[in-house]
């Protein structure tokens, strides 16, 4: 069973992304269960067609710990399996505590134990401290993949995170697997992306281009392979797909310092 945890700014695309990819990870028979590790419990939605699933904490909330694995698993498109870890109260408690409980929960109910390929989580934002860097200082991912743009945040944020990968290498060997990069038509974003990952000491293992056809499925609460199966995007979605299933190249990261990430922003006409 592979574990991965796919990182990046927020709103760089991140749940949209982890869909779409076990999506095809999924038409090509893997078994799937996807964690999210996000309050706003978004990462499931659209492999559910939408179904607002109800979260661990709020059912734990209202449950109390006697509960069945059905009660906060449920499947969806291509057998994909999702659970949502959702969040505290507004304004009271940890967030982070959301994917610890969740994950210590799934674990007691046996979660794990199924005949799974992948276990994907699907983490908020850039952060790599507390609970939601619990994926990788635990060793519970061992495959970290980061969703960035060819935007100068984006970049900022994948070296961020990958300091954090590299100080939880030994202890808990979690390994880079590639940026994927979802684009935002930046120019030269391909080349950039290339730059920053080669640098860092991993690979831009796919770019996804943008396309309408993305939206589209969403606001039909799918994702494109489910929705337009023949659309163009689908097949790249399929494509990081494969990537990821072959991929051999896991890396401890070699984050840049600031001075060098901007030199390389400037030499590609990012910072002017």
């Amino acid at each position: 069973m592979r574990q991965v945890a796919i990182y990046g700014k927020g709103g760089i695309g991140k749940s949209t992304t982890t869909q779409n990819l076990t999506a095809g990870l999924g038409e090509m028979g893997k078994k799937i269960m996807i964690v999210g590790c996000d309050p706003k419990a978004d990462s499931t939605r659209l492999v559910l067609g939408g179904l607002a699933q109800k979260t661990v904490l709020d059912t734990l909330r209202e449950e109390g710990e006697d509960i069945e694995l059905d009660t906060v698993l449920k499947t969806g498109y291509a057998g994909i399996r999702g659970v949502e870890s959702g969040g505290p109260e507004p304004g009271v408690g940890c967030a982070g505590r959301g994917i610890i409980t969740s994950i210590g929960l799934l674990e007691r109910l046996g979660a794990y134990e199924e005949d799974l390929d992948y276990v994907f989580y699907d983490v908020l934002g850039d952060v790599v401290c507390g609970g939601f860097a619990m994926p990788i200082r635990e060793g519970k991912a061992q495959e970290i993949y980061i969703v960035c743009s060819g935007e100068m945040m984006a970049l900022y944020a994948a070296n961020n995170i990958s300091k954090g990968i590299s100080k939880y290498a030994n202890t808990g060997g979690v390994r880079l697997g590639g940026l994927i990069c979802n684009s935002r038509k930046v120019d030269g974003e391909a080349e950039l992306v290339e730059a920053v990952a080669k640098e860092i000491g991993t690979q831009m293992i796919h770019f996804v281009p943008r396309d309408n056809a993305v939206q589209k499925a969403e606001i039909n609460k799918k994702t494109v392979i489910d929705f337009s199966p023949d659309e163009p995007q689908a097949d790249e979605y399929r494509t990081l797909a494969r990537k990821i299933d072959g991929n051999d190249m896991f890396v401890v990261p070699k984050p840049m310092s600031i001075d060098r990430l901007e030199a390389i922003l400037m030499e590609h006409g990012i910072l002017d």
